[in-house]
């Protein structure tokens, strides 16, 4: 009578089993690094949210406001020039009186001035809604 081959001869069973475990092991970590990089881009965004709440805050929100108005420098000598530098927050128009050349709603910008006398400037900030605000600064003149 032939003897039986035993099941665990067979070196396909063997090769085959190697190949599941290492095609097993190759997916987990292929699936591992994804999720990896997924969560890596999830903070990322994340952040972005955070920094980009942060600016806009710093830049005034919602909220219609003049957040600077000055003079740079506050005095001058007579033929010399300044800087009138303003900045506000959701206007929708801007003026300065007497006027300082052109003006629109920035969140920094600055015009030149030259008096001859010492001069108050009066910035007048409006939203969309109607809304006023005013600031002043005076540029002496010596």
């Amino acid at each position: 009578m032939p003897e039986k081959e035993s099941i665990f001869r067979n070196p396909w069973i063997y090769t085959f089993a190697t190949l599941v475990i290492v095609l097993l092991y190759t997916g987990w970590i292929f699936w591992s690094r994804h999720e990896a990089n997924r969560e890596f881009e999830q903070r990322q965004v994340e952040k972005q949210r955070e920094q980009d709440a942060r600016t806009v805050e710093l830049m005034g929100g919602d909220r219609f406001e003049i957040r600077n108005f000055y003079a740079s420098p506050g005095v001058i000598a007579r033929g010399e020039s300044a800087e009138l530098c303003y900045s506000v927050s959701n206007a929708k128009s801007v003026a300065i009186d007497p006027p300082a050349g052109p003006v629109w709603p920035s969140y920094g910008r600055c015009v030149d001035v030259s008096p001859t006398k010492n001069t108050t400037y009066t910035l007048t900030a409006a939203d969309a809604t109607g809304h006023t605000q005013t600031a002043s600064v005076t540029l002496r003149v010596r």
